[in-house]
């Protein structure tokens, strides 16, 4: 692992269903506290109530200081799913939760698009319904 990166693992369980994804959530340069996760989880709950096939989610939180004194704190979200290209979201801010806040919403469109993507488009001809 690269230096400064703590890394915690562990299973979320959506709702009433049993089943469980895997989620990773890595801090570089800053300590994933527990409340810093729960909000985390809390936060992209409403993202999975959209669609059940998530296997993995990998999220990176970063803190770097810039030249002025100031940190601007980074947000990356990875959500892998059987046999598609992984969705991708990141955000920065200057406060942590309020990135958290933003990228929830960017990934939240985000797995709206996948999921009207995914759809069966398919429709019967005309000319094979029946006629009443």
């Amino acid at each position: 692992y690269f230096k400064g990166i703590r890394r915690t693992r562990g299973y979320f369980v959506r709702g009433l269903e049993t089943e469980q994804m895997n989620l990773t959530i890595q801090g570089h340069h800053v300590a994933v506290t527990p409340a810093m996760r729960q909000y985390v989880i809390d936060k992209l709950a409403r993202v999975w109530a959209h669609f059940n096939q998530v296997v993995g989610v990998s999220i990176v939180l970063s803190v770097k200081k810039l030249k002025n004194k100031a940190e601007r704190q980074k947000i990356v979200v990875t959500a892998r799913y059987p046999g598609k290209k992984p969705i991708v979201a990141e955000q920065c801010n200057a406060d942590l939760y309020a990135a958290i806040d933003k990228v929830a919403d960017k990934l939240n469109h985000r797995v709206v698009q996948f999921k009207s993507k995914v759809k069966n488009h398919h429709h019967v001809a005309a000319k094979r319904l029946a006629m009443a």
